[in-house]
């Protein structure tokens, strides 16, 4: 199978596209799909610079988290899919390949009105997302939430799922361009604060979006210092959500604040992300994709997928 290799950590001159050998064929509750998108997220980046390594099983040299396909096969106490279904899901790694093997609990079946790149770059956002808003946070309708980073992947799944729930969504960022095409994207933000250096910038934001009652709901995915202007920021009875972060490059699986609550009975959780053929042949592409994301020009995500020859052409 062809499959996006990393050959050595740090410039994009180290990933390319290689051939190597297939999954083997799947036992037990295995699946076996034949990938046509697969998601570029900043956790693919930081392993091919050699930050974030595979956790023991996962491929160590194939980057990958979330993907889109078809089963191809399974192993015989599968009972949930069926070769040929359309199904994508998550893994530790290894997904930027044309094929993947993961549990079958790992998958989710595609709906009908999502085509291949676009369900490809939907289970690792979306699913951690959701999972902190409602699972962690119990956002609930006409609610008011505040996202941090929220130009990022999992912020701008977030801001679409909370607009979706009826909610009033906040967002900030670190700096005011990437807020502004975030507004021009359409997503569901309604107001927005660019943070810089100082996390009081958006206390006082809130404060004057909310009349001085606070959010009920913060999404922090940037945590370190923004722990206590948080608690500043929530009403009365507020939840505040922290994804687990990478700091300085090093992985900090087990960096989130639980428990702590304030006088007024605010809440701060922990939420941890999920574990959950038409190939690009050109290493090219797949190196200046990344090299896109890594320069952060856009705030919406990359995906790499199989295309079509007709629309390779398009590259």
């Amino acid at each position: 199978m062809k499959a996006v290799v990393i050959t050595s950590y740090g410039g994009v001159e180290g990933i390319g596209v290689q051939e190597l050998d297939t999954p083997p064929v799947p036992t037990a509750d295995r699946v076996r799909v034949r990938v046509h998108a697969a998601g570029l997220n900043r956790a693919d980046i930081l392993q091919r610079r050699g930050h974030y390594p595979a956790p023991p099983g996962y491929p160590t040299n194939i980057p990958g988290l979330e993907f889109a396909g078809e089963v191809e096969s399974i192993g015989q106490e599968v009972r949930t899919w069926k070769i040929g279904d359309r199904v994508f899901g998550i893994t530790a790694g290894g997904a930027q390949a044309e094929f993947v093997s993961v549990p079958d609990s790992n998958l989710a079946r595609i709906p009908a009105e999502l085509d291949w790149v676009q369900a490809g770059a939907m289970p690792e956002v979306f699913i951690t997302a959701h999972d902190a808003l409602f699972t962690r946070a119990n956002l609930h309708l006409g609610e008011r939430v505040l996202i941090h980073a929220a130009a990022s992947g999992v912020g701008t799944a977030a801001i679409q799922v909370a607009h979706a729930a009826g909610a009033t969504v906040y967002g900030t960022s670190r700096t005011a361009d990437k807020l502004e095409r975030l507004h021009g994207l359409n997503l569901g933000l309604d107001q927005s604060v660019a943070v810089g250096g100082e996390p009081a910038n958006f206390v006082e934001a809130v404060q004057k979006w909310t009349n001085g009652a606070g959010v009920d709901v913060i999404l922090d995915l940037v945590g370190g210092n923004y722990f206590a202007p948080n608690l500043e920021a929530l009403a009365s009875r507020g939840r505040s959500t922290s994804g687990c972060s990478c700091e300085n490059g090093r992985r900090l699986s087990a960096r989130c604040f639980a428990g702590a609550r304030s006088k007024k009975r605010r809440r701060q959780r922990g939420a941890l992300p999920l574990p959950f053929s038409r190939w690009c042949h050109a290493a090219r592409f797949v190196r200046s994709s990344i090299a896109f994301t890594r320069q952060a020009k856009s705030a919406t995500r990359m995906h790499v997928w199989n295309p079509t020859p007709a629309s390779a052409k398009s590259y």
